[in-house]
């Protein structure tokens, strides 16, 4: 029978063989946020346009999936969507599957073609200005094929924010992350883990394609340094971001959503 001294230390190597975050978290059950029928608890805000229209049915459901579609549309006229969870979380673990369709609408600009993304850590879309493009948020990114080069899925983007990647603070708005180039049509499973100390990891089809962490409001952001100085102002200067909602994309590109789910971490 072993003493007390060999019981702690066999305890000790069991602690160091295991990340500091599964000895510190606790996960709830994987709840549904799509019913897979309507867009019930989801909230469309797409520029120029008031918060709750969904212009011309941006975000319809079909066969199951939320699907980003412009039949509707004449032209995109950078007229850009989110379609937006109505709960906010803070530390937590979603997934869902995604495919990009064809084609897109003429007139939506190239770097777009074949783009959309999953918004996280986002403000409200009550919050958004009238023709604001993008909530301030994190955006996992998700790229289809356009062309024969690579164009890996799965890269971060950050509108009014910023984070840190390996210690050091991001300088530029997208950085491309060591995911895969998926053929559009393909559906492909998204992860992302938000822990409580605020580390962030995305997967793509089960493999880590990025790492990073501290998200805060960012008043130097190309994209949205004044979304994000506004922020900054209501929160009396506050900068960490430590919880958001949760959308999903229209950037003038065809895409589908859907099995998706969020597992609560404390």
């Amino acid at each position: 029978m072993m003493g007390k001294s060999w019981k702690a230390a066999a305890l000790a190597l069991v602690c160091l063989a295991l990340p500091a975050q599964a000895l510190a978290q606790k996960a709830g059950p994987w709840k549904p946020i799509f019913n897979g029928k309507t867009l019930e608890g989801w909230t469309p805000k797409i520029a120029r346009h008031p918060v709750g229209e969904n212009w011309h049915d941006t975000f319809i459901v079909k066969d199951g999936a939320i699907q980003v579609s412009y039949a509707g549309y004449d032209k995109f006229a950078l007229q850009f969507g989110h379609l937006f969870y109505k709960t906010s979380f803070k530390a937590y673990r979603l997934r869902l599957n995604y495919r990009v369709l064809e084609p897109p609408l003429p007139d939506t600009p190239a770097w777009a073609r074949g783009n959309s993304g999953v918004m996280f850590h986002s403000q409200s879309p009550e919050s958004m200005g009238l023709n604001q493009p993008f909530p301030v948020s994190v955006e996992f990114q998700i790229l289809g094929a356009d062309g024969p080069g690579p164009r890996p899925t799965g890269s971060l983007c950050t509108p009014g924010v910023s984070v840190t990647i390996d210690g050091k603070r991001q300088a530029q708005h997208c950085t491309t992350s060591t995911g895969p180039t998926i053929p559009n049509g393909t559906w492909t499973k998204l992860e992302l883990e938000v822990l409580p100390n605020g580390q962030v990891t995305e997967r793509i089809n089960g493999a880590v394609v990025f790492r990073y962490a501290d998200i805060e409001l960012d008043p130097n952001d190309p994209m949205a340094a004044a979304d994000a100085k506004r922020l900054i102002a209501e929160r009396g200067g506050v900068l960490p971001v430590k919880e958001g909602h949760i959308a999903l994309q229209s950037e003038g590109h065809p895409i589908e959503f859907k099995d998706i789910e969020v597992q609560e971490l404390k």
